[in-house]
């Protein structure tokens, strides 16, 4: 099946991205750290710091996603409440960053950020807890869902007696 390599695929995918999104705000933080200048009156130390830590703590947040993702690869199951909503607010943030990136960057950023966003989607819904257990009224294959035609159960036989 497809599932698995996809949610591998996808974290792999995303401790790459966090990865970068660390780095690119360290580096960014570096910038202004040695830039020296203030925008608007702002302590520019402040916002070198501000930039590390914000940088580590998206980078921290992507790693974690990635970490269930990478869960779900290695089990091969849905991942639990904690997880889902990890993957579930990764996929938000990043149809976000998708409609940002557009204008900001241009249509090639905004084509990876899709592409993590379907993966990490097809993800979710490749584990789906309520389609891989069925219906909870299907009939079993034979076809006899237990009853005689009436609505009624069927009684079992009666047990031989030993007299």
């Amino acid at each position: 099946m497809v599932r698995r390599p996809v949610a591998w695929a996808t974290a792999i995918v995303l401790f790459v991205e966090a990865i970068g999104i660390a780095l690119l705000n360290w580096f960014l933080g570096v910038v202004v750290d040695r830039q020296d200048m203030s925008l608007a009156g702002l302590d520019p130390d402040m916002m070198s710091v501000s930039s590390k830590v914000g940088g580590l703590v998206f980078g921290l947040y992507f790693a974690a996603c990635a970490l269930t993702a990478l869960l779900v690869a290695l089990h091969d199951r849905a991942p639990r409440v904690l997880g889902r909503v990890l993957l579930i607010s990764a996929a938000v943030v990043h149809g976000l960053l998708g409609a940002f990136t557009v204008g900001l960057v241009g249509w090639g950023a905004f084509a990876f950020m899709m592409v993590v966003l379907g993966l990490i989607v097809f993800t979710l819904l490749a584990y789906d807890r309520r389609a891989a257990a069925g219906p909870a009224d299907a009939v079993p294959e034979d076809g006899k869902d237990g009853d005689n035609g009436g609505g009624a159960p069927v009684a079992a036989p009666p047990a031989p007696s030993a007299s």
